[in-house]
């Protein structure tokens, strides 16, 4: 029988819309998920007025599965993120590289009659998650994508617990790559504008922390060797390539348009590696969320109901910056 779920999509004048999908039965290694919690990124915004199903983030209970699912059962908690499937033939895919398999398929372009902002979705099990038992849906979703995205630039590139970890912003991105770098051993270092979230900082497990509104000359004690940036606005350069160990790793992690201007004499003689980074490939997707099982590591949300109203809200306040630190969509029985 034919499969019928609400979601919710963005439009050309960026208001949301609810709207009814239907699918055809599941076959081979479908899943139908029930939605029981959805993450709303700063990349839903890049596509609110695209002609889609919006959301990413997301994490529910199998609801039903085709008849070659071998991984999960009905009942079982699931979450998933940003790439639906891949080819699964290419150098990319078997190195483990399917985030950048030229076949992948990914949210905003492909699938865009379903997404996390709905009540139901269908994927294959083999781009679905198992949820740690001590880790709410809530709590899950967020990591589905915001925590993939610092753990990736942590792991896949070879952070180890001697190093001091600077991390600028304490958002939706920062305030989890602190609690991540923090449980690999790492000294975090973290920067903000202003000493409002200095205690909040600390207590994620950061062992620095300055103000940088107005400051010319950053006095940190030993320099840095890694430096995540969190911020949807580039930091000036000219103060934080000098606390900088030379080999340093930069990672830009928002989603921004434009273009990254470095000081081109500091970046040459230091040795200063500028590191693109994007999401986490499975393995590692399984790895975060297990690391973040063992280490209690949860995002700090605030919830939203599932509905029109309610996206616009948390999208609103998401663009206004008013989110602390996620925000959560809840069907709305569940919103309690």
């Amino acid at each position: 029988m034919p499969i019928e779920f609400t979601t919710f999509r963005g439009s050309p004048d960026s208001s949301i819309k609810e709207s009814k999908n239907t699918r055809p039965d599941l076959t081979d290694n479908e899943v139908l998920v029930q939605i029981t919690a959805s993450g709303v990124c700063g990349t839903d915004e890049h596509f609110r007025s695209k002609d889609m199903c919006l959301g990413h983030e997301g994490a529910g209970r199998v609801k039903a599965i085709g008849p070659n699912v071998k991984s999960f059962k009905v009942g079982d908690r699931v979450g998933w993120g940003f790439l639906h499937d891949c080819c699964g033939q290419c150098n990319q895919c078997l190195s483990g590289n399917e985030v950048f398999c030229p076949g992948r398929k990914a949210y905003g372009g492909a699938d865009l009659d379903q997404g996390s902002f709905g009540l139901a979705a269908v994927w294959k099990e083999t781009f679905l998650f198992s949820i740690p038992d001590n880790i709410t849906d809530a709590d899950a979703a967020p990591l589905m994508c915001g925590g993939a995205t610092v753990f990736n630039a942590l792991r896949k590139y070879d952070t180890q617990p001697t190093e001091r970890v600077g991390v600028v912003g304490i958002g939706g991105l920062g305030h989890l790559a602190i609690q991540f770098a923090a449980k690999m051993g790492c000294e975090v270092v973290v920067f903000s504008s202003t000493d409002s979230k200095r205690e909040e900082a600390l207590g994620l497990g950061a062992t620095e922390f300055y103000a940088t509104k107005g400051v010319k000359d950053l006095q940190v004690g030993r320099k840095l060797d890694k430096l995540l940036v969190t911020t949807s606005r580039m930091p000036d350069w000219t103060v934080f390539m000098p606390i900088l160990n030379p080999g340093a790793q930069i990672f830009p992690l928002v989603v921004a348009h434009g273009d990254i201007s470095l000081p081109y004499w500091e970046f040459l003689h230091l040795a200063i590696r500028l590191q693109g980074s994007v999401i986490s490939p499975r393995f590692q997707h399984r790895q975060m969320l297990d690391f973040a099982a063992h280490h209690n590591i949860k995002p700090i949300i605030q919830k939203f109901p599932m509905s029109v109203d309610g996206i616009t809200e948390a999208m609103q306040r998401l663009a206004e910056g008013h989110v602390r630190y996620r925000a959560v969509l809840v069907p709305q029985a569940q919103e309690a």
